[in-house]
């Protein structure tokens, strides 16, 4: 089993080397190689994603990824900016559907800003396409405006588009998680707008007839948003294009009390991943040890579940975050009163220490 580890910027170094310890006391036979991405490639190459990095992660079976970005490097070209690292990976390496578990554990109710009652129990799974929609859509670029509403004045212009395959194949993979979970999948669009969403309803909707023991909800993007606070426990399976599943998964994680508690799957389709946490790079508190490690280190056990196929390692290692959610431990951003706050490598520590 080959993993590509790529720690990138920030509290990228930080968290990524504790979901190393964590894999190495597993008593598995793992080859581990690094690489630099992002904005630490950028200074040691020139560019964010180098073909050597590229080619690691594209020969080995799963990639281990940090965080990318710094605001220093926000006035390089696009294409130099560490976040096109990620954009390329997915790109090359064809991950096209993105798991989001958004999970409130018991400890950390009180973390929310929801009530208890609105998210105890709390356990979502978003599925945001990932290769496509107007992150990826040409043409793009700027230009001088021939018409609307200032002729003649500078735009800017991105495109919005996805094909009937890959609405498809997202479409199936929400619909097989859902056989495993409540058997329930809202698919969140922007049809009453958006010529593009309205193709993705439709599409979706013919893909679900291959699916009858499946319940299939459409929801607008901002009624999905006005949801997700108002009953988040009424949604089981979420499915969405690439804009609006990297919005809503981001306001999903919030209800779990902190975004430092999601982790995330990237697939293709031969299940081979690249697993990271849903933060950035948090360059405010690089370098402090205070960052939380948990959701790195459950897309550690996303990874031995999903690409490496060692589901009981996973779950030693869900149990493990849980007995030290128990224990009361607690990194900042999900620090309340009465519990013992600690940091990146104590609860790291703390990890390896209930994996026993």
């Amino acid at each position: 089993m080959k993993i590509a580890v790529l720690p990138g910027d920030g509290i990228g170094t930080e968290i990524v080397a504790e979901a190393v310890k964590v894999l190495n006391v597993l008593g598995l036979k793992f080859e581990m190689e690094q690489a630099l991405v992002g904005g630490a490639a950028y200074e040691a190459h020139g560019h964010p994603l180098p073909e050597s990095t590229l080619k690691l992660a594209q020969q080995a079976d799963a990639v281990l990824f940090g965080a990318v970005g710094d605001w220093k490097y926000d006035k390089l070209d696009r294409p130099l900016r560490p976040e096109q690292a990620i954009l390329g990976l997915r790109k090359h390496m064809g991950l096209f559907a993105n798991f989001r578990p958004a999970i409130c554990y018991e400890e950390l109710v009180g973390a929310s800003s929801l009530k208890p009652e609105l998210i105890a129990g709390l356990d979502i799974l978003i599925i945001r396409e990932l290769t496509g929609d107007i992150y990826f859509g040409q043409p793009r670029g700027r230009r001088v405006a021939t018409d609307g509403h200032f002729p003649g004045a500078e735009e800017a212009f991105d495109t919005m588009r996805y094909s009937r395959p890959e609405i498809e194949r997202i479409a199936h993979v929400a619909f097989q998680a859902a056989r495993k979970r409540s058997k329930k999948v809202t698919s969140v669009d922007k049809a009453n707008v958006l010529e593009t969403f309205q193709f993705w309803k439709d599409v979706v909707t013919e893909v679900h007839a291959q699916y009858p023991d499946v319940e299939l909800q459409h929801m607008y993007v901002d009624n999905a948003a006005m949801q997700l606070v108002k009953a988040p426990k009424a949604f089981d399976v979420v499915v969405t294009g690439n804009m609006f599943g990297d919005i809503l998964s981001d306001e999903a994680s919030m209800l779990t009390g902190s975004i430092g508690m999601l982790p995330s799957a990237s697939l293709n389709t031969n299940n081979q991943g690249l697993y990271e946490p849903s933060h950035g790079s948090a360059p405010d508190i690089a370098g402090k040890g205070v960052a939380n490690p948990l959701a790195t280190i459950l897309s550690a056990a996303m990874m031995l579940r999903f690409s490496l196929n060692q589901p009981e390692a996973a779950e030693r290692i869900e149990v493990a975050v849980k007995k030290v959610l128990a224990q009361g431990l607690r990194t900042p951003d999900i620090y309340s009163a009465g519990t013992t706050k600690v940091g990146t490598r104590e609860m790291g520590e703390a990890v390896l220490k209930a994996l026993g």
